[in-house]
């Protein structure tokens, strides 16, 4: 089978060669590592082994979001200001926006050799802040999605790999604006005004998810955002409350036009698989083993592999951190319980990759490890 062939196989729960194994954000196509920029940590030497590993011999998912052209002008634009500043290496990025008599202030911190981004001031810290986001003008629905840029990187792919089309929902739209301890009090304590919130979020998340699933039917999706109401952050009855009620919308526009909705969401899921198994959802990740998760893939294969592809679960810190022998095991028992009885599909997969500048060997050697079990399978 070619790669490709391969990952829509599983998708579809149909039979394949052997399981397909990715490296989640690591595909060799986003990373540039000839790209000139003092943040692209892929121009490390270190990373480029494992950016031709995954070209060459991984079951490359890549990750893409989608555009609009001609859609309406964002009216919170012209209330928003934005700074940005270099301090040292780092760089340093300032939104304020005018909310009524409040202004709302949001900083985030670049570090050049690591690949992300830090919110240093989250833009809401109360109620009132949250209200006084609710009241911002909304922009109107409308314009095209830009099918370019995932036909692109689906001919850049040729037979090596799918493309995957990549969204937040309701529930991470509204809680990544606060930090996780006021998100939490917020989200249990003011649950009609958080329901609002969501409300607001969903009216600019919904159209967006219908439009471009009815121009680009048949792909593979990942909707994240769902592990912010898991347990210990809020009870299950939440989840059912900002997580299910507003991603299966999203889920039934996904599949009504061939796509694969996948839920993303770390952590403990024995609690709240019931309520992600009600969107309908066809794909799960990153289905983290214990003690970062509470169930064992095998657990979740039996009970609702049926319904779903399950991507994982190798954490990324055993990755990082463990011998080539130890992680080879770790492999060898994901394969064997992810592959276990009547199943949709499973993808080897670790729940993340390293951030950093420079890539350990260890890490490499891990990278090859999954590679060479799953061939000789």
């Amino acid at each position: 089978m070619t790669r490709r062939e391969r990952l829509m196989a599983s998708l579809k729960g149909e039979p394949v060669d052997r399981p397909p194994v990715s490296f989640y954000e690591i595909d060799g196509l986003r990373q540039d590592e000839t790209r000139d920029d003092p943040f692209n940590i892929y121009t490390d030497p270190s990373w480029k082994p494992a950016l031709e590993l995954a070209r060459e011999r991984s079951d490359r998912i890549v990750m893409t979001g989608v555009g609009f052209g001609g859609a309406p002008p964002d009216p919170v634009a012209e209330l928003t200001n934005v700074e940005t500043r270099d301090e040292g290496r780092c760089r340093l990025t300032r939104r304020t926006i005018r909310a009524g008599q409040r202004e709302l202030t949001v900083e985030t911190k670049l570090d050049p050799d690591v690949d992300t981004f830090w919110t240093t001031t989250h833009m809401l810290k109360d109620a009132d802040d949250l209200r006084a986001w609710i009241d911002l003008p909304e922009r109107t629905f409308g314009g095209e999605p830009n099918v370019e840029r995932v036909f692109d990187v689906e001919k850049r792919l040729g037979d090596s790999g799918i493309a995957m089309i990549d969204t937040g929902d309701p529930l991470c739209a509204v809680a990544e604006l606060f930090s996780m301890g006021d998100f939490t009090i917020i989200a249990m304590t003011e649950r009609d005004l958080f329901r609002e919130a969501l409300d607001k979020a969903a009216r600019m998340i919904q159209p967006r998810v219908e439009a471009v699933a009815r121009a680009l039917p048949g792909r593979l999706w990942r909707i994240y955002g769902p592990e912010y109401a898991t347990p210990p952050y809020l009870p299950p009855e939440l989840f059912a409350e900002y997580v299910t009620r507003y991603d299966t919308p999203m889920v039934e526009a996904i599949q009504r036009h061939g796509g694969f909705a996948r839920i993303h969401s770390h952590g403990r899921l024995r609690d709240v698989m019931d309520h992600i198994a009600a969107t309908g959802c066809t794909g799960l990740d990153p289905v983290e083993p214990p003690p970062q998760g509470d169930v064992s893939l095998r657990w979740v294969r039996e009970n609702y592999g049926r319904q779903m592809t399950l991507f994982g679960n190798l954490e990324a810190s055993d990755l990082e951190n463990l011998s080539a022998d130890e992680f080879e095991r770790k492999v060898a028992r994901a394969v064997e319980e992810g592959t276990a009885g009547e199943g949709r599909g499973f993808v080897l997969m670790p729940s993340a990759c390293p951030t950093g500048r420079k890539l350990s060997e260890r890490a490499l050697g891990n990278y090859e490890r999954m590679i060479e079990f799953v061939e000789k399978l």
